[in-house]
C-alpha cells in the first residue's frame, strides 16, 4: 500500500530532536509553521453533537459539559500497535514536547499520572517550587482515568486510548491520546489515525470558556500551534520507528 508523501516520513534525517532550551521550544513549537495542520474545525453545532457523541461511545465520557472541545488528528504512516507502543514510551524528556516551557513530572506512585508545570526546567522555578512548595507554577494535574491498551473484542477499528481528568491549574477536564485503524470511508490514507482531544472549562468556569477576547485567541493560538507541532514530531518518530530493520514488518 502507498500512500501520498505527506503521510510518509521514515528517514533518519527527518527524526526530530530534543529541544535544549525554553528558547528552542519557542523556535520548534511556536514559531515554527507544522507542515501537516492537525486540528479538526468545529463547523457546526450539529457536528460538535456528532464528535461528542463519537467521544463518549469510545471513552465513556460527555464532553458536552465543557465549553471548550478542541480535537486534533493526524495520520501515520505506522501499525497502531507502533504508534501505541509510542505513546506508552513518551515522557517529557521527548523530542515531541516543550519540556522546558511545559515541564512535564510524573506523579509518584503513579504509573500514568503526571503534571504540567510551566517553565518547570529553569532554575528560578525551581527555587521558588522549594519555597513556596511543588503546586507553584503547575498549569494542571493529570490524573489516567483509563487506559486501553489492548482493543475491545467488539471493536473494528483496533482503538487504543489514554484517558486523563485535569485538574488543579488553568484546564478543568479531560485529555484523551487516542489511536485507532484508518476509515477508508473518511478518506483517510495512513493506516494509523492519531488524535488528541481536550474538553475543558478554564478554571472550572463554563462561563470563563465561553468568553472571546484576546485572552482566549491568545490561548486558542498556542494551543494549536503546540499541539500541531507535536503531533507533526510524533508522527516523524513513530514512521521511523516502524521503518527500522529490527521491527517486524506491519500489516
Amino acid at each position: 500500500m502507498t500512500h501520498p508523501p505527506a503521510e510518509s516520513v521514515a528517514d533518519a534525517a527527518s527524526v526530530p530532536t530534543n529541544s535544549t532550551s525554553v528558547v528552542s521550544d519557542i523556535r520548534s513549537f511556536i514559531l515554527h509553521r507544522p507542515a501537516i495542520p492537525t486540528q479538526v474545525s468545529v463547523e457546526s453545532d450539529s457536528w460538535r453533537e456528532d464528535y461528542t457523541r463519537r467521544i463518549a461511545e469510545r471513552t465513556g465520557v460527555d464532553v458536552s459539559v465543557y465549553s471548550i472541545l478542541n480535537i486534533h488528528r493526524i495520520g501515520i504512516d505506522a501499525a497502531v500497535e507502533t504508534v501505541f507502543d509510542e505513546v506508552e514510551r513518551w515522557e517529557g524528556g521527548s523530542a515531541c514536547w516543550p519540556d522546558h516551557l511545559a515541564t512535564i513530572e510524573q506523579t509518584p506512585g503513579e504509573q500514568d499520572g503526571f503534571r504540567v508545570v510551566f517553565l518547570g526546567r529553569s532554575g528560578a522555578m525551581r527555587r521558588l517550587r522549594r519555597r513556596l512548595g511543588p503546586e507553584f507554577g503547575t498549569l494542571f494535574v493529570a490524573t489516567v482515568s483509563e487506559a486501553r491498551r489492548v482493543p475491545d473484542l467488539r471493536d473494528t477499528e483496533n482503538a487504543r486510548f489514554f484517558l486523563w481528568n485535569c485538574s488543579g491549574g488553568y484546564p478543568i477536564g479531560v485529555f484523551s491520546i487516542f489511536a485507532r485503524s484508518r476509515i477508508a470511508e473518511r478518506g483517510e490514507t495512513a493506516p494509523t489515525q492519531l488524535f488528541f482531544a481536550v474538553g475543558f472549562n478554564p478554571y472550572g468556569s463554563w462561563t470563563l470558556g465561553r468568553i472571546g477576547g484576546p485572552f482566549r485567541s491568545a490561548w486558542q493560538f498556542l494551543h494549536d500551534r503546540v499541539t500541531s507541532n507535536v503531533l507533526n514530531r510524533f508522527k516523524q518518530l513513530c514512521e521511523f520507528a516502524d521503518a527500522r530493520p529490527d521491527r517486524s514488518p506491519s500489516s
